[in-house]
């Protein structure tokens, strides 16, 4: 277990925008800063940190919280886990007490993943920089192809020795589970015979760890060395519960802070391209490793930046093949420019061949948008037919209509209406046909999907249901949250007699912090809280109180609790968004909080004490209801009491029954 004081220095040195910045574009919006959501495909940003508090909420999907709840989130990592990502991240020496036996067992399957992929990574790396056949067969090709030590640290690079089982022994040496070896694909099982045989999946080969955002292990490539015509070169690790190849983007984990800076994403093929280029001083860049580019990998890189450069090498049928890659970055909304490297080069050759200043002169000379591209390309085969050239129209027109913006989409007419000398109009007309009918084909692939559910009886709507009880427990937490160190006046008005013995009543008035108010008369009415996260809400809220007097935000949104951290943040964050709004000039005026809080505070209370003594009544009708169909006389004289105090906190709400 990591020791509180270690989790305290972690908080209080963790900046959030600075870790969710390093997975999510941020922009300034007044003192808070907005990105786009990394949990939902959106296009208008919603994500919402704020650096003052601490805390971050995403209004797409309701989720929030503080640093840690955001990577629990994001990476999945338990929260001693990212605890420890958080130190590294500061320099921060991590403290621990003992694990009990239990507590090891608590590892769940995804983190045991993590572990024995974490162990290869560094087992591979090490077999590679320290033993005799890693160096003399490993090390020596990464040499021949111009990596330099610093930059093969950098990447985690190793190698896998040529053995069927080494690597297996190893880690079953050192007590890792055989199940995870098998799980995350680094070892194969084959079962027969009286005992089962077991191989290394990577044997023979150079490995290229493959890193998650945070930088987790997630997989791995392996190049072959020999000639073995019968091997793939490239050999990748098995889809797994954390191994996602169209997933993943090689080289994000290394590149991401580039990217952000520099507002731009080169894009290539392969494990080498990316590390080349990194050599060359040129860091945003990340790679498909071989895939065809999925949405999925696009959206990784546009919470980063709304910029990707693809490079292409000198391969012509491979350009056409991976054109798709073009439009599907267009649907995304993003800004998409194209490099093409020389016949017979790729980014890994031409970077290697050039200098560092010529490759980045290469690249802001050469970058063409996508339109001159596609021009580029097809234009020789369509120059003198006036059918090709009309096709290729078509086919630029087909990934304007990708853009989902309109005014982007109009600018892009103009530049294809000048550059291929046809009329603006007919290319609008062409661009509204294929907007109609991907409107139409969407319609109508919903409605085959409806026609193949089975018909059910429509029924009315049901109204919602609302939760009186729960709205009232959460008013309680909030203004605890908000306001809960503020001292306010309030009045009691008490049954006293005049100086002739008539009874009347008087105004008494005193000060009390609301804190102290409302839990006063929550314990005087001895009430408890239904929902358990209010509950646990306001009994940290309590203990803290009871030992300092005052209530500290900072640790509730610190809670290991996550359900008592992400409660607290959503209050907080709900309340930024209002307070944000400009009320003002929409001619709306708010009244001072410090003019209405008692009647807040009183109302709070007084409303949570008619529910509960309509809750109490149900409860007794009901019983009575039941004692009086068992021939039994029922009492209904307590239902009567409280029917009297329901009239009087609503006379002091002033409602009308």
């Amino acid at each position: 277990m990591i020791t509180k004081q270690t989790i305290d220095l972690v908080f209080e040195t963790a900046r959030l925008e600075e870790v969710i910045g390093e997975f999510v574009q941020l922009k300034k919006a007044g003192s808070n800063f907005k990105g786009l959501s990394p949990f939902t495909d959106e296009k208008t940003p919603s994500f919402m940190v704020s650096p003052v508090k601490q805390i971050w909420k995403d209004f797409s999907t309701g989720k929030g919280g503080n640093v840690i709840s955001f990577l629990m989130e994001h990476e999945h990592f338990s929260y001693p886990e990212a605890i420890k990502w958080l130190a590294k991240k500061y320099n921060i020496e991590i403290e621990e007490t003992e694990q009990s036996d239990e507590q090891k067992q608590q590892i769940n399957e995804r983190e045991s993943m993590f572990l024995v992929s974490k162990f290869a990574k560094d087992y591979f790396h090490d077999v590679l920089m320290n033993t005799q056949k890693g160096r003399a067969i490993g090390l020596s090709y990464f040499k021949e192809r111009g990596f330099r030590e610093d930059t093969i640290e950098k990447f985690d690079l190793g190698y896998c020795k040529d053995e069927w089982d080494n690597f297996t022994k190893a880690a079953l040496d050192k007590g890792y589970d055989l199940k995870y070896l098998k799980s995350t694909g680094l070892t194969i099982v084959k079962e027969g015979g009286e005992k089962d045989r077991m191989f290394d999946r990577f044997k023979g080969r150079v490995m290229f760890p493959i890193h998650s955002m945070s930088g987790r292990i997630l997989g791995f490539g392996g190049r072959i060395l020999t000639n073995d015509k019968k091997a793939a070169k490239y050999l990748n690790s098995p889809e797994s519960d954390i191994y996602h190849k169209s997933k993943i983007l090689y080289g994000l984990y290394q590149a991401k802070k580039e990217i952000a800076k520099q507002d731009n994403c080169f894009l290539v093929e392969g494990y080498t391209d990316v590390i080349s280029f990194h050599q060359s001083g040129i860091e945003n860049v990340v790679a498909s490793s071989g895939t065809a580019l999925t949405p999925e990998q696009i959206r990784l890189v546009n919470r980063l930046t709304n910029n990707i450069t693809v490079l292409f090498d000198g391969d012509a049928a491979g350009i056409r093949a991976s054109l798709r890659g073009i439009d599907l970055i267009l649907e995304q909304g993003m800004n998409v420019k194209v490099v093409t490297f020389p016949d017979g080069e790729d980014p890994d050759s031409f970077a290697k061949s050039n200098s560092d200043a010529d490759l980045k002169k290469y690249l802001e000379e050469k970058a063409q948008d996508f339109i001159e591209f596609k021009v580029s390309l097809l234009m020789k085969d369509a120059q003198n037919d006036p059918i090709k050239k009309a096709s290729l129209i078509r086919d630029i027109v087909t990934s304007i209509s990708k853009i989902p913006d309109g005014i982007q989409r109009e600018v892009y007419v103009q530049e294809c209406a000048r550059i291929m000398d046809i009329s603006e109009r007919v290319i609008f007309s062409e661009l509204a046909q294929l907007i109609n009918k991907g409107q139409k084909d969407r319609s109508r692939s919903q409605q085959t999907q409806s026609f193949q559910q089975p018909l059910k009886p429509v029924k009315e709507p049901e109204k919602p249901k609302v939760d009186t009880l729960f709205l009232l427990e959460k008013e309680i937490v909030r203004i605890l949250l908000l306001y809960g160190n503020e001292e306010i006046e309030l009045a009691n008005w008490v049954h006293s007699q005049d100086k002739y013995g008539r009874p009347i009543l008087e105004k008494e008035e005193y000060t009390n912090t609301v804190s102290n108010e409302l839990y006063l008369n929550l314990q005087e009415d001895e009430i408890e809280f239904t929902n358990e996260t209010f509950r646990d809400v306001y009994f940290e809220i309590i203990h803290q109180l009871n030992q300092d007097e005052q209530i500290s935000i900072d640790r509730l949104i610190a809670s290991e609790n996550t359900e008592v951290s992400s409660l607290v943040t959503n209050i907080l964050m709900d309340e930024e968004k209002y307070e944000l709004s400009d009320w003002e000039r929409k001619e709306v005026f708010v009244t001072d909080i410090s003019k209405i809080l008692p009647k807040l505070v009183t109302d709070a209370i007084l409303n949570l004490r008619r529910v509960l003594i309509e809750v109490k009544i149900n409860a007794i009708i009901k019983e009575a209801q039941e004692a009086e169909a068992e021939d039994q006389a029922p009492d209904f004289e307590e239902v009567t009491n409280y029917i009297e105090l329901k009239k009087l906190l609503y006379e002091k709400l002033n409602r009308v029954i």
